[in-house]
């Protein structure tokens, strides 16, 4: 038994001065990438599992007749990343294999169809390896439901709390196990930033702190701490403190949700409560993800890669929306508002005004294709 502690204390050691050194990055971190600056915006498309190739292709043909100027003329390159599939990722035991993450870095923004996590083993999400290599500190989901004046925009740290250690657990057998939770002073102030920052520029008076901090008063009472502190710069902003327990009842309470704005926590609680507000909105299938750092960006749909559906060989009926999403919040990211208020408003037609082709996921109505083709009738008509 001596010999597994000496074991899982020299793993900790490990892992304590790897953090350290991360807190100490980012403190020295580069500046943000302007795009409208960039000479050409290399957009890579990483087609995923599952439904990922399918609801990817209908996504780049968007792109192209959206971005058909900018792509002539050089200004935009769309460059397929192979690879990022869970054949290739066990294959190669990596996360994200090598010569895939060559690709991803290659580019300046990324679009990524889902892929698949295995439950249990040691092989870590794609997600989470994306976010830590890449440093997309910022996951950014917004969520619209206007019949119930439901407006939020969620900002859930990405690089930090459970997850970035998901991996890396210590386990003495037939014992106990321990999972790790990081919190870094850097970490917590950029996302805190980010937050009161969109709602400065986005006229919001509300930001929600969102936390667990009476329980773990090390790692959520750190985040409450500094996201306190960033907020004395905002005086104009309103700003609460929630748990994590009670802010999941206070979605689904009509007398108190639409009071809500813009929503700051650590990585989980963020992860589990965007999830439960998409399905407020209509379903996962509905919203987009952005994850944002310094120098990078990655946007994708924020439900899985549905092997299910491949199984039963529906896979051409998954619906598109979430990825269409995605696409919308990285054309206004990288700088083609234009082309994302044409899609935007496409969207709102298709899905909640005219609603001429519904895709549900099943054989009774209508194939992801169908469904991009009507929506991309309707972008032309604007």
């Amino acid at each position: 038994m001596n010999g597994y502690i000496d074991n899982a204390v020299n793993q900790f050691r490990t892992l304590l001065t790897e953090q350290i050194e991360r807190q100490q990055r980012m403190e020295n971190a580069d500046a943000t990438t302007d795009y409208t600056k960039l000479p050409k915006i290399v957009i890579g498309i990483c087609k995923g599992d599952g439904i990922g190739p399918i609801i990817s292709a209908e996504s780049d043909r968007l792109l192209r007749f959206l971005l058909e100027d900018e792509i002539e003329s050089g200004r935009v390159e769309l460059k397929i990343i192979e690879g990022l599939t869970i054949e290739n990722r066990i294959a190669k035991n990596k996360a994200i294999p090598d010569d895939v993450l060559n690709e991803i870095k290659s580019c300046n923004v990324i679009l990524k169809a889902p892929t698949t996590t295995l439950k249990g083993g040691t092989l870590e999400s794609a997600n989470v390896a994306m976010r830590r290599e890449l440093d997309l500190y910022a996951n950014v989901r917004p969520v619209c439901v206007p019949s119930e004046n439901i407006d939020w925009t969620f900002f859930r740290e990405n690089t930090e709390g459970e997850y970035v250690l998901g991996s890396k657990g210590v386990e003495i057998p037939n014992t106990l196990a321990f999972d790790f939770k990081v919190t870094t002073n850097a970490g917590t102030r950029r996302i805190a930033r980010a937050a009161f920052e969109f709602a400065k520029n986005n006229g919001k008076k509300n930001v929600a702190i969102v936390t667990k901090a009476n329980i773990m008063k090390k790692t959520d009472g750190k985040f409450s701490e500094i996201c306190h502190e960033v907020a004395k710069e905002y005086p104009d902003i309103n700003v609460e403190e929630w748990y994590i327990d009670i802010m999941t009842a206070n979605l689904v309470n009509p007398a108190i949700r639409n009071q809500f704005e813009v929503f700051l926590m650590p990585n989980l609680y963020g992860d589990i409560i965007t999830d439960e507000a998409a399905q407020i909105q209509g379903g996962v299938g509905t919203a987009g993800s952005a994850n944002i750092g310094d120098k990078y960006a990655m946007f994708e749909p924020i439900h899985g890669s549905a092997p299910r559906m491949i199984e039963q060989g529906i896979g051409e009926y998954a619906n598109p929306t979430s990825m269409f999403k995605a696409t919308e919040m990285m054309l206004n990211h990288i700088g083609f508002k234009k082309q994302a208020e044409l899609l935007n408003r496409a969207l709102k037609i298709c899905t909640e005004t005219e609603k001429k082709v519904v895709v549900t996921g099943e054989k009774d109505k209508a194939t992801c294709k169908e469904f991009a083709d009507y929506l991309l009738e309707t972008v032309k008509t604007l």
